[in-house]
């Protein structure tokens, strides 16, 4: 077996369900997202994970707490893998982004807010260094966040920034798994746990529900 990474989003909270931007801002899994958790906990657990990392916002890390309960590993956090920072938005609803500033709402570039290269070089660093002490045969969980998430896996990959539009969003509680190859990480899957469903998350509108 070879190194591989599961990259899981956090399980539903108020604002996806309100579709508020929620970026840096600490807000709890709601009743649906406790149990999207526990649901993918049980499911996880049986990959016999050998390390758990998590953002330090609450949504993510009581997403992680879930699998390691299950799994009986603890939770290492990094604030490296938190959401993308959205700026002036946070707290506010797609309708009233698009409303306030139409040009950066095409351009999902919020005033304040961190740029996606930004993100996507932390998040993936962030991966990269807890992957190295996992083993040549481990398994790291990294619990995180949609936009998070995306980026930092089109950046292991190593895809040009043309083509990042081309992966799409992750839903609630869903997870990526990722492998290292000889000539790098590869994608075996993306979104996986559920059904086809519409992405609600801070992510670009290019990889949610709203494309």
């Amino acid at each position: 077996m070879s190194r591989r990474i599961v990259c899981l989003r956090h399980g539903q909270t108020v604002w996806n369900v309100e579709r508020r931007f929620q970026g840096h801002t600490d807000i709890a899994l709601d009743e649906t997202g406790v149990a999207q958790a526990a649901r993918a906990a049980s499911l996880l657990a049986a990959l016999q994970p050998t390390m758990i990392v998590s953002s330090d916002l609450r949504r993510a890390y009581d997403t992680a707490s879930a699998l390691g309960r299950v799994s009986g590993l603890e939770v290492v956090v990094d604030k490296d893998l938190r959401e993308r920072g959205g700026g002036e938005w946070e707290g506010l609803t797609r309708e009233e982004i698009k409303a306030g500033w139409p040009a950066e709402f095409e351009a999902w570039d919020a005033p304040g807010g961190e740029h996606v290269t930004d993100v996507a070089e932390r998040v993936s660093e962030a991966i990269l260094r807890w992957s190295a002490r996992t083993g040549d045969d481990g398994l790291l969980v990294v619990a995180s966040h949609g936009a998070a998430l995306r980026l930092g896996i089109v950046r292991l990959m190593g895809l040009p920034q043309e083509l990042w539009p081309a992966l799409g969003g992750l839903g609630n509680c869903a997870w990526s798994v990722l492998e290292q190859g000889r000539k790098g990480w590869r994608l075996l899957e993306h979104n996986a746990g559920t059904l086809p469903e519409p992405v609600i998350s801070d992510d670009s509108p290019a990889a949610t529900a709203d494309a």
